[in-house]
């Protein structure tokens, strides 16, 4: 109900009207002129009357800037000059809460969706985790499905192949949870850590593993093939996956930066001590294959010289050999040892393109381990061909091969 009355009068007119249940009077005024102004009903609908009223006046002194002096004239009482506010009248107090403001807040909200962009260096790591996963996946189905293949040599090949295949699943899933979940969620990254230092630290070590059975199949050429050296095959592959899920879940344990971003190595949540722990494990990992092989070669050499009968078979099969783990110690410390050396002296203030630049050549490692450790041997090479189209080419060495080749 809105009066244009004042005054006296008015005010003996509304006393005398009975009022509703919470019905109160508010009187529209403008602060320089008390006089001026209107009265308000804001009983149950009369604040809805009020709000109303309050925006037909502030769009009447939005048009009257900017229409003219004849919209002004038929406005004078209230023209765009004069500030309006709403006053209680002092007799009708309550102790209901009343809302008589306009507020910005009031104004629809809109929502901006952004996207994240994608890195190209994302995008590699993602594709060579596909590529290393194929691979991987490859050798592990040979190995099951071919019987013959369970010499303690396909034993460690195929723990290596698992953990290359869970490698290039973690970099998979890493660039998922990057780019299509909400990596802010700690056990999204925890995870996503978890299995990537779980499965790389197991690839390493499995590397070395093949290493170690190599130099005894060397050292103990007569007891080799023992059920003594399964066994001890199998424990030494449970050794390596229990070591490897520890590190893992170090991060997951505490051992993390989440909570302290000062403290964060260049692979965030692992602490730069976490990081210069590993890497210098897997430098004291690289010197004892390095050792490993010399003595390999010091063998190979003096069995060379004991069974050859021609010098030149002697020159070029132990030449061949030489060159082969030449290759493969090229091979490894390419791939691990920038990475290794940048975990020590860089941690997550240094620029990122340096991080991305040494992780891509240590994964590539996963690409390269199934072609010198698996796809090599001739057993593996007839499976393939056996599964493929069902014959064996006839330069295929028959011969089988064991640890002490490399």
């Amino acid at each position: 109900m809105i009066r244009g009355n004042s005054g006296d009068e008015e005010r003996r007119e509304r006393s005398a009207m009975p009022k509703q249940h919470g019905q109160k009077e508010v009187r529209l005024q403008a602060p320089g002129d008390p006089a001026r102004g209107l009265l308000l009903d804001t009983g149950t609908h009369g604040r809805r009357q009020a709000a109303a009223m309050i925006l037909s006046l502030t769009a009447a002194a939005a048009m009257s800037s900017g229409s003219g002096s004849s919209f002004n004239s038929s406005l004078d009482a209230f023209d765009s000059s004069t500030t309006w506010s709403l006053g209680e009248d002092p007799s009708n107090v309550s102790t209901e809460p009343v809302v008589r403001t306009l507020t910005p807040e009031l104004q629809p909200a809109t929502t901006a969706v952004t996207f994240q962009e994608v890195s190209p260096w994302d995008i590699a790591l993602c594709v060579t985790g596909t590529l290393i996963s194929c691979e991987n996946a490859l050798v592990i189905a040979v190995l099951f499905y071919t019987p013959t293949l369970r010499a303690p040599m396909f034993i460690l090949i195929g723990s290596l192949a698992v953990a290359d295949l869970l490698a290039g699943l973690g970099l998979i899933l890493n660039f998922i949870f990057t780019y299509l979940i909400d990596s802010s969620v700690e056990f999204v990254t925890l995870l996503s850590v978890a299995l990537l230092i779980s499965a790389f630290s197991a690839s390493v070590l499995n590397i070395l593993a093949i290493t170690v059975d190599r130099y005894l199949s060397l050292y103990n050429a007569l007891t080799y093939h023992t059920e003594r050296t399964v066994t001890f095959t199998y424990v030494m592959v449970v050794f390596i996956w229990v070591s490897c899920l520890l590190l893992g879940l170090l991060p997951a344990l505490g051992w993390n930066c989440l909570r302290d971003e000062s403290t964060c190595s260049i692979c965030r949540p692992v602490t730069k001590n976490n990081a210069v722990a590993l890497a210098v494990t897997f430098l004291l990992v690289f010197a004892l294959m390095m050792q490993l092989y010399l003595q390999i070669c010091k063998i190979a050499f003096r069995h060379a010289q004991q069974i050859a009968v021609q010098h030149q078979f002697v020159a070029i099969s132990t030449t061949k050999g030489v060159s082969t783990l030449s290759a493969i110690l090229c091979a490894f410390g390419a791939c691990w040892l920038p990475f290794a050396m940048y975990s020590i002296v860089a941690d997550s203030s240094y620029p990122v393109i340096y991080t991305y630049a040494t992780v891509l050549p240590a994964t590539c490692c996963s690409v390269i381990n199934p072609i010198i450790y698996a796809f090599r041997n001739p057993d593996i090479q007839k499976s393939l061909w056996m599964a493929c189209c069902g014959c064996v080419p006839s330069n295929l060495s028959l011969r089988p091969r064991t640890s002490s080749d490399v």
